[in-house]
């Protein structure tokens, strides 16, 4: 979103838990998966989207590199959470240049940081149609700290990388969505993807943008709380909680850990959806498509389902990407392909595409 664009690259999702390479080719039938890794790394590597070991970080980039026999150096990439801030705003209908010259004027009554430490961009959603507000449009304004735009970007050209688009994690669910799901009209659908120490919620109608907003809270806080209640290391507490490894363990003990952060997973989800309606006329949320490896938590997506009282799914990536099974297995494709959801929506990336 804040780099110039180049005609293929692959797509590095570099999240907290895991780092997920993923590369399509697009043909005349559409998309074909060629490459697809993940690597699991050290929770200490990344603390609240802030890079601890930037060393560590670039060895396990060029290990996923080397494993994928990836030739491909151009590269898109994402960041989420307290560092970026989406707005969907309100102004004077105007022309695109004319927004261009005025945003940073606008950005600033709605960014809560120093609009000099910041690099913005926008998208024009559309004019208001009829009644008073017909000489109004909506834009999306979006904005990213610097320094975390600079973190991320000199870590992957450390890794020999080219960064040359990065992305916003909610809009790559977007994209993800947009390949792989029919776009109804008027249609409001939820894409949630719980990682490891973010969860992204983003609302869309009719396949665009209506609402986003992260919460620091994933996967990480289900493994801190078996680690403590089970008193094992953070690697066995991940094990357990993949259900890898059980034996030994109250199972009563580890259903009461998963119900109780499940019931705060929800309960952000709710609050986030109940702000959406607050703010849209007459909108009802018809579906959510669950992403990441926390959506795999036992019971949450039918918990999920229950209190918002709507259908509730974990999100495919590879729908309508071809797989060719005697390149990746079908099996381990289908249990980690909830991971792959940001990949597959920066792997897609081309030319003029927001």
């Amino acid at each position: 979103m804040f780099l110039p664009k180049n005609k293929r690259a692959i797509g590095l999702d570099i999240g907290s838990g895991s780092i997920k390479l993923l590369q399509l080719r697009e043909g005349r039938k559409g998309y074909k998966l060629e490459r697809f890794g993940i690597k699991t790394i050290d929770p200490e590597l990344i603390v609240d989207g802030t890079v601890m070991d930037a060393g560590r970080l670039v060895e396990a980039i060029k290990e996923l590199l080397t494993e994928q026999r990836v030739k491909i150096r151009d590269v898109a990439i994402s960041i989420s959470g307290h560092s970026v801030i989406v707005k969907k705003i309100t102004l004077p209908v105007m022309t695109e240049d004319e927004l261009e010259e005025s945003i940073r004027w606008e950005a600033e009554q709605y960014i809560p940081f120093d609009i000099n430490d910041v690099n913005i961009d926008f998208h024009m959603l559309g004019v208001s149609e009829g009644g008073e507000a017909q000489d109004q449009m909506s834009v999306l304004l979006v904005a990213a700290k610097k320094d975390k735009l600079n973190e991320y970007t000199a870590l992957v050209s450390e890794a020999g990388l080219n960064p040359v688009v990065v992305d916003v994690d909610a809009f790559t669910l977007e994209n993800m969505y947009g390949i792989n799901y029919e776009i109804r009209e008027g249609e409001v659908v939820a894409l949630i993807n719980i990682g490891a120490s973010v969860m992204n919620i983003n609302v869309l109608k009719g396949g665009t943008f209506a609402f986003t907003r992260d919460i620091p809270i994933g996967g990480n806080k289900y493994s801190e709380m078996i680690q403590r209640d089970f008193n094992v290391s953070f690697e066995q507490a991940e094990q357990i909680k993949r259900g890898e490894t059980t034996s030994g363990f109250d199972p009563a003990t580890l259903t009461n850990i998963f119900q109780s952060l499940n019931a705060e997973v929800i309960n952000e989800v709710l609050r986030s959806i109940e702000y959406f309606k607050s703010t849209s006329t007459h909108e009802n949320l018809e579906k959510v498509y669950l992403s990441g490896g926390t959506s795999r938590i036992p019971n949450l997506e039918a918990q999920i389902g229950e209190k918002l009282g709507i259908a509730v799914e974990l999100v495919n990536p590879f729908n309508h990407i071809e797989v060719n099974p005697k390149e990746f297995d079908p099996e381990y494709l289908k249990q980690i392909s909830p991971m792959a959801a940001v990949a597959v929506g920066l792997a897609i990336r081309r030319g003029a595409d927001r």
